[in-house]
């Protein structure tokens, strides 16, 4: 009988080695090119452009090129920031607030026509977004909010999928949080908010992540609607430093580093929110 018992332990210590190999290098393969980003974030623009042989990282790490990205009069990269950090701000609040309620009410609503109105919004994901841009600029255009904080941030404060997603994620919420709250005397606003939004904030933070992503890494709307060098964003900001006449790699290495900072920085924030959604959906009637 111990035989047995030790052969399988031994398969089971190879199949975790196996697994475990498996997973090193796929985080290897992952993280590659931010070693790209750093490698040649700190390297000077021959280093980068050298075809006479590879180094793994510079000898004499430029570090220079940090201060260097910031004290540009052409790239102004601190206020692209700024303005990236307002509008993703704003735009992921506004879409939490906004399409919590939403997709709360299409889950909750007993109005007869509420089904309706939900495909309705679910009909919008299907048109594609080159349709949309050229009518919603032309309104922002007409409003006088080209090159403002406000043609950049408006748009965007209502998602079809967000509200998609809270509605799907609501018709599953225990409904006897919201009974005995009810029987406690609190109204749908009161229950709303002080049950059903701290009961959740797993899939708020999900959403939250995902919002914030795509309002920091927008490109097309910013590039239109952003003609002044005041309201450019960090990604506008990013792609002036390759054009037809001109190229400073390094500074847009240096640069692409600096911008990915926030992004990690509210992931790590926001993390141990979605870790406890995740047990927080094992909430059942």
């Amino acid at each position: 009988m111990a035989a047995p018992t030790v052969v399988g332990e031994k398969r089971g210590s190879a199949a975790s080695f196996v697994r475990y190999a498996l997973l090193v290098v796929l985080a290897l393969i992952f993280l590659v090119p931010f070693y790209l980003l750093l490698r040649n974030a700190l390297s000077t623009e021959q280093q980068i452009t050298s075809v006479d042989g590879w180094t793994w990282f510079p000898s004499s790490p430029q570090w220079g090129n940090l201060p260097e990205v910031f004290s540009s009069r052409s790239v102004p990269l601190a206020r692209s920031m700024v303005n990236s950090l307002l509008i993703a701000v704003t735009q992921t609040v506004g879409v939490l607030v906004i399409s919590a309620m939403a997709g709360y009410g299409l889950a909750r609503s007993q109005v007869r026509y509420a089904n309706a109105v939900f495909y309705v919004v679910l009909a919008t994901l299907l048109i594609p977004a080159a349709v949309t841009f050229v009518p919603m600029f032309v309104m922002v255009s007409t409003l006088g909010w080209v090159s403002t904080l406000r043609g950049l941030i408006v748009p965007g404060l209502f998602q079809a999928l967000a509200t998609f997603l809270f509605r799907q994620y609501f018709l599953g919420f225990p409904k006897t949080l919201e009974e005995a709250a009810q029987i406690d005397g609190a109204g749908p606003w009161r229950t709303f908010w002080r049950i059903v939004v701290p009961n959740s904030w797993g899939f708020v933070a999900a959403v939250a992540t995902i919002t914030f992503i795509g309002s920091w890494n927008a490109f097309l709307w910013p590039l239109v609607i952003g003609q002044d060098q005041s309201s450019w964003t960090v990604q506008i900001a990013l792609s002036t430093y390759v054009t037809a006449q001109s190229a400073n790699l390094h500074g847009m290495f240096m640069a692409a580093i600096v911008s990915m900072l926030p992004l990690l920085l509210m992931f790590l924030f926001l993390q141990r929110w979605i870790v406890a959604g995740v047990e927080q959906t094992g909430i059942n009637e």
